[in-house]
């Protein structure tokens, strides 16, 4: 097989926790697929949450160590994962309740062992079939309906723009009524639940509310378009276009049943409705305007106020905003006009990236003129007034996306931030010499600070991109952010370092929810102490990260914590270890490791610089004596990485070797290993053990 039909090859992850059912599966699929596999249900989701990986279906066994099959479905089912991979569960036992569980949470389907090699895979073929031809029947439902949304707000476009013509008004008027009236039905939705609108119905609103007006049509332009003030006649003409508007749309011979429709008459014929009834055309209180045309009303109001009109000048958003709040314009829904004042800030930036809309639009349909205007122009000319454009086009961008874009030079030292971004962080746009400016060092912090720079400097021109993940106090809190940035450097030879672009992006829940499965992946359930395989990878780390200082490994076991459990019961053993782990944590320094070695033993890694004497005293001397009136004795051994090394299994072998030292001579004491002890082993050690430690010893002695 070439190394093009590998990469065409579909993706199958394999979790359970046995090797062997891992071996046979892989087995059966590996020449048509290709498998990557997973020993427990928490690798399972790591796959899952890795993009990248792209996997395409995933084979689960149920039971499983650590997280089983249905946590890991219950997992999937939160994310939606299972919308784009399908799930086969793996089941020896023939159990219909498990079964429809497993359905329920979304698996696909379920094979049972022992394994038929054909019915697996056609099992994992027909699923994967399944699959591809629902994701190519939702593209197409996608596509269909795309279409037909874009040929309706093409349609509704088009027949109020002439309306808006009639009476002078300018398209961005339609624009900004259904765009305001989307933000506002948004933040509506999001502070109660009272309207049930989904996100379908909000998109029907929005795009009818432009036919807000259409009922303009039959009123004279000389009326719409006058400057001076209205007889009481010529008033009731303008109140008439309501009723007129929805007629206009119940009189279509088609679309009667189109929601669109319905939606449009409704906002046509009460948009002019106020909350205490003192709107028109029919005095509607409250709840019994629907809440488009409510919705539609706020944003018309607003649009009204900001906009210039032939008989009023344009107001400032603040002074919109407070005419509406203060009943100036009739009285709206409270709970509508907190969501005007939440979107307050978001509006204001709408209304200024329209406005940079209009005058890109304008300068696209003048470009054959101005091209032939500036046809005498100088290269140099040309080329400033481009890059103009283009530093136009690029705020105008920049204002649409909501993220921290910044742009760090050398010469002179400045960072410069996105109007969006210098917002969110509380910064001025441009920050000069940010290295000595005290609200950017708070803000970023020294530590990250300092890191990211020396990031910076270990790029190259063929390396220029860095990633760094960081904790960043923002609005009074600290959040988790990714920094990704690249890194400009001059052409010529050698390359100089000029500056850096990039982006700054609000990561803290996914980063928090990332820490928190390392956590549980890492930590000792019962006692919440480091288990084993955690605390190995944290000591190792440790030496290499201080090979000149000195270190002391502690093992301590409880004595006849057997009988313990045999006359006091195993709840009760749980909690006497749950104490001693609680007294540990308390009693160690924030710098030292503890953790749960198994069973009742326990490891503790201390940093000393002189004596390590005083801190084993002082470890040994915090255990307790007694629990819940039931006397307790510890035992530990103790052993230096002067005397033994900086191996971790030589260290931890060496401290087992003194702890049974200890319980030799009598229980309930400490000892600090020496040669004497050399070969000892407790009774109680397994194979996996006796194994560990006879390579321990081989290790000790290559090293000699």
């Amino acid at each position: 097989m070439t190394d093009k039909e590998k990469c065409h090859k579909q993706k199958i992850l394999i979790a359970d926790d046995s090797e062997m059912n891992r071996f046979i599966l892989a087995a059966m699929l590996e020449e048509e697929y290709t498998v990557i596999e997973a020993k427990n249900g928490l690798e399972a989701v790591a796959a899952l949450q890795d993009m990248e990986a792209g996997v395409d279906l995933v084979l689960l066994d149920i039971v499983a160590p650590e997280m089983n099959g249905f946590q890991v479905l219950t997992a999937v089912k939160q994310h939606r994962w299972g919308e784009q991979v399908p799930i086969i569960v793996i089941w020896a036992e023939n159990s219909p309740v498990c079964v429809e569980r497993a359905y329920e949470l979304g698996a696909s389907d379920y094979i049972r062992r022992p394994f038929e090699a054909e019915a697996v895979r056609r099992r994992v073929a027909d699923t994967l079939r399944l699959r591809a031809k629902q994701k190519q029947l939702v593209q197409l439902i996608a596509d269909q309906i795309y279409e037909k949304e874009k040929t309706s707000n093409l349609m509704v476009g088009i027949l109020s723009h002439i309306v808006e013509l009639q009476y002078g008004e300018s398209d961005l008027h339609l624009m900004h009524i259904q765009t305001i009236t989307e933000m506002l039905l948004k933040r509506l939705v999001e502070k109660t639940d009272r309207y049930a609108l989904s996100q379908a119905d909000i998109s029907i609103i929005s795009a009818a509310s432009v036919l807000h007006d259409i009922g303009k049509i039959s009123v004279p332009g000389e009326i719409l378009n006058k400057p001076g003030k209205l007889t009481p006649e010529e008033f009731e003409q303008i109140k008439s276009h309501a009723a007129a508007g929805a007629r206009l749309l119940r009189r279509l011979p088609l679309y009667q049943d189109e929601p669109l429709i319905q939606t449009a008459c409704e906002i046509c014929h009460w948009h002019h409705e106020r909350y205490d009834g003192g709107g028109y055309p029919d005095g509607l209180i409250g709840e019994k305007i629907p809440i488009a045309a409510q919705a539609a009303a706020i944003a018309d109001v607003y649009v009204a106020l900001i906009g210039e009109r032939v008989y009023k000048k344009a107001f400032s958003h603040e002074t919109a905003l407070r005419m509406i709040q203060n009943g100036e314009c009739g009285q709206f829904n409270p709970l509508l006009l907190e969501c005007l004042n939440d979107i307050s800030g978001t509006l204001r930036q709408e209304w200024k990236v329209d406005l940079l809309g209009r005058e890109f639009r304008w300068k696209l349909e003048n470009t054959v003129a101005e091209l032939l205007r500036d046809n005498g122009l100088s290269a140099s000319k040309r080329i400033i007034r481009l890059m103009e454009e283009e530093r136009d086009k690029k705020r105008f961008f920049d204002s649409l996306t909501k993220e921290v874009q910044f742009e760090y030079t050398v010469t002179p030292s400045m960072i410069c931030f996105s109007d969006w971004g210098a917002a969110y962080l509380g910064l001025d746009k441009v920050v000069m010499d940010p290295a000595g400016n005290k609200l950017f060092r708070d803000l970023l912090g020294e530590e990250n600070l300092h890191q990211l720079s020396r990031a910076v400097r270990q790029t190259a021109p063929q390396h220029p991109d860095v990633q760094h993940n960081c904790q960043i106090r923002m609005k009074g809190e600290l959040r988790w952010c990714r920094v990704i940035c690249r890194t400009l450097w001059s052409k010529e030879e050698p390359s100089q370092f000029l500056g850096a672009i990039g982006k700054l992006l609000d990561i803290n829940e996914e980063y928090t929810k990332m820490l928190q499965w390392q956590y549980r992946a890492s930590c000792d359930m019962l006692t919440g102490l480091l288990n084993k395989a955690a605390v190995r990878e944290k000591v190792q780390q440790r030496l290499l990260q201080y090979p000149d200082q000195r270190f002391v490994m502690l093992m301590a076991d409880v004595d006849r914590f057997k009988e313990i459990n045999d006359t006091r019961g195993h709840t009760f053993g749980d909690r006497v270890l749950k104490y001693i782990a609680k007294r540990l944590k308390q009693r160690i320094r924030g710098s030292d490791i503890a953790a749960r070695a198994g069973g009742d033993e326990f490891l503790i890694f201390v940093q000393y610089d002189e004596n390590p004497d005083a801190i084993v005293k002082r470890v040994f001397a915090d255990l307790p004596r007694e629990y819940e009136g039931h006397p307790v004795s510890v035992s530990m051994g103790a052993v230096t990485t002067i005397g033994a090394g900086r191996q971790y299994e030589v260290l931890f072998h060496r401290a087992d070797q003194a702890l049974y030292a200890a319980k030799n001579a009598g229980r309930g004491r400490f000892c600090f290993y020496d040669d004497s002890m050399r070969g000892l082993l407790s009774p109680r050690a397994g194979a996996d053990r006796k194994r560990a430690f006879i390579c321990a010893e081989a290790e000790e002695e290559d090293e000699q």
